[in-house]
């Protein structure tokens, strides 16, 4: 599964982890030094949504700050039907019964 936004396109960019030693000129020292630089990858905030899509209601991987900007349509709230009280059998009188 690929880590890009399915509605922006965001994706993984490039960049670097850097090591540092020695003590900073502000705090009394000579200045500090890069002693290594590693290459790393910053990922998209991806999260995991249903949404409409060409009219239907689909999971779709899209970007936090696509949520935040408000490209993702929300489905409408299921309507449950409601179950009536007298259909339902409690644990209570099931055992009165027996």
């Amino acid at each position: 599964m690929a880590r890009r936004c399915q509605l922006t396109g965001k994706g993984p960019i490039k960049g670097s982890r850097i090591w540092r030693s020695g003590k900073p000129k502000k705090q009394g020292g000579i200045g500090t030094h890069v002693t290594a630089i590693t290459k790393r990858r910053f990922f998209p905030n991806l999260q995991r949504v249903k949404a409409v899509v060409n009219g239907r209601v689909r999971y779709i991987r899209v970007a936090a700050s696509a949520i935040k900007k408000g490209l993702v349509v929300k489905p409408p709230k299921r309507q449950w039907a409601s179950a009536t009280k007298g259909s339902a059998k409690t644990p209570a009188t099931a055992t009165a019964g027996a």
